[in-house]
């Protein structure tokens, strides 16, 4: 039998199904390189989570096979996990100079800066990892710096967009490489994996330069107030622009909130902003200038409740005050989700007074069907697997493509875990890895899982009450309380008969225990326990967390 090459695995890890926690692995016999590893925003439901991170149970089980990680951009989506997921795997990571950047100061934040190995790669480089060659693709996107990679491994090659879209005019830099897209396409493509964030919108995306234009026009009109604009932290482009307008109109520039400073310092130093001199200034100097000179970027253009545009709308802002007449910008389109933590700051700025302009001061980050169109048909792929979305997004993708003629059985709508083999000849999932969601709450990873999050919802519904008796070590006879303490359940002080009601049932319940010679305290425990349950569902329709504390006395 003549040797058969093997087959690429496509393993998807995090990212599909969601906006957010993209991670891919790509396995070659014993070669395994990693693209991206975000983390997501935690949903209503998960009561005192910070963030999201994907369960890596599979590169761990595969350590001395995993090779490096290549980083597309430097959104947390797609960089926000690193910190935690090289203290399990330590492999080098190879990014563009500002992901790069941005990346070192969360290393930094985690002391990881000593152990993990790092490379700036130059876009139309390449770099030989194991079985694979990956080389990086200039792209636009909604931070400078975005590529899209080409994986050449001896099975074909995939290319892999990133998040992108296609700007002729990008504020910074080069336009997207389109031609080298045309080049690798020209020599054979096995598999596509493009962005579908915005695939269900019809069109292009507009330049990210339009809304250059935007602040102009709104500066202009609005010579005399104070204007305040929230904005994504990584855009640095939409910064620039902010700036540019407010030193064209004689402005100066305050930036407020902690990512937003770390990105604008990061992205300065690289060179990837031009601040003209003495146009920014401390927040402290604020009080020294007239509000018709001021211009302040603020993150908490999604409504989150701690970032600094809704600590000023709820005025609990330390050094800034909205006023009537301040003129309130929102640069960003909410994402899915944060419709309502949006609106709720827009109204408690408008309560106080505020002008709010949330219309034509945004431009999408991520291409719509026209773009996605274009790379199709240039790269000419054999297999598409749209990537980056929700299940709607991925679907809308995999019509468009079958509309430009790739046959549906060569469109694969995956899900994270899936492993797709494939090869010139075929394409099919074959197997399924584990993954999952790990939860981050504080400095404990993954120690909160769906019991500790049931307890919390419980908790938050419900409340809690704990019932504390003191029993004589050998006769079990009732010395002090029952003592009952409830939480979130009852208004004590107005409730002293329904306490009183459950003291007797507890102490029903202990006497029942004690006719039946019952002496192990776990039973005593319990009794008590279910009684009590039971009374304060009739009495109530309510079932808070019980707890039984008995003292031996």
């Amino acid at each position: 039998m003549k040797n058969r090459k093997s087959k690429l695995k496509i393993i998807p890890l995090g990212g599909l199904e969601q906006i957010g926690m993209n991670m891919t692995a790509f396995e070659y016999e014993d070669s395994i390189i990693v693209v991206d590893c975000g983390l997501s925003f935690p949903e209503d439901d998960m009561l005192g989570i910070d963030l999201v991170i994907p369960d890596i149970t599979y590169l761990k089980d595969n350590a001395d096979r995993v090779k490096g990680f290549f980083i597309t951009h430097g959104h947390e989506d797609h960089i926000g996990a690193l910190p935690y997921v090289l203290k399990e795997i330590n492999v080098p990571i190879y990014a563009t100079k500002l992901t790069i950047g941005i990346i070192e100061h969360k290393l930094t934040e985690h002391g990881l800066m000593q152990t993990t190995k790092r490379k700036v790669v130059r876009h139309g480089q390449s770099i030989n990892l194991g079985a694979f060659r990956v080389e990086f693709i200039k792209t636009n996107h909604s931070i400078a710096d975005a590529s899209a990679f080409a994986i050449y491994s001896p099975a074909g090659t995939v290319v892999h967009t990133g998040d992108f879209k296609v700007d002729y005019t990008p504020v910074f830099g080069d336009a997207i490489d389109l031609q080298r897209f045309a080049e690798i396409g020209k020599k054979g493509v096995l598999a596509l994996m493009c962005d579908s964030t915005n695939a269900e919108r019809k069109g292009f995306t507009m330049s990210e330069r339009t809304v250059g234009r935007t602040f102009d026009n709104i500066f202009s009109e609005h010579k005399n107030t104070r204007i305040i604009i929230a904005t994504f932290a990584s855009n640095v482009d939409r910064v620039q622009q902010i700036i540019n307008s407010a030193y064209k109109y004689g402005r100066k520039v305050v930036i407020e909130g902690r990512s937003m400073v770390n990105i604008i310092t990061t992205a300065a130093e690289l060179g990837y902003l031009d601040i003209p001199n003495k146009t920014l200034i401390d927040i402290e100097q604020m009080k020294n200038y007239p509000d018709e000179q001021m211009v302040l970027i603020t993150t908490g253009s999604q409504g989150e409740s701690m970032a600094a545009l809704s600590r000023m709308a709820a005025n609990i802002h330390k050094k800034v005050t909205i006023k009537p007449g301040d003129t309130v910008i929102f640069s960003s389109n909410p994402i899915p989700g944060n419709e309502k933590a949006v609106s709720k700051v827009i109204n408690e700025l408008s309560i106080k007074g505020a002008d709010v302009i949330f219309q034509d001061a945004h431009v999408s980050g991520h291409a719509c069907q026209e773009e996605i169109k274009l790379i199709y048909t240039l790269v000419q792929p054999k297999y598409a697997i749209p990537v980056h979305g929700e299940y709607r997004h991925l679907k809308a993708q995999a019509s468009l493509a079958e509309n430009l003629g790739i046959p549906k059985e060569n469109i694969f709508l995956l899900s994270s875990g899936d492993v797709l083999e494939l090869d010139k000849d075929s394409a099919k999932v074959t197997d399924k890895v584990h993954t999952g969601a790990i939860l981050v709450d504080g400095l404990g990873v993954g120690d909160v899982g769906n019991i500790v999050l049931r307890d919390r919802q419980r908790l938050a519904e419900d409340g809690i009450m704990t019932v504390v008796l003191a029993l004589e070590k050998h006769s079990n006879q009732l010395l002090s309380g029952p003592d009952i303490i409830s939480r979130g359940f009852v208004y004590v002080r107005e409730s002293e008969d329904l306490m009183g009601e459950c003291r007797q049932v507890a102490v029903d319940a202990l006497e029942k225990c004690l006719q039946k010679k019952v002496t192990e305290w776990s039973k005593i425990k319990n009794t008590i326990r279910d009684d009590l349950s039971e009374f304060l569902w009739k009495r109530t329709k309510r079932s808070p967390m019980l707890l039984v504390i008995i003292m031996e006395v």
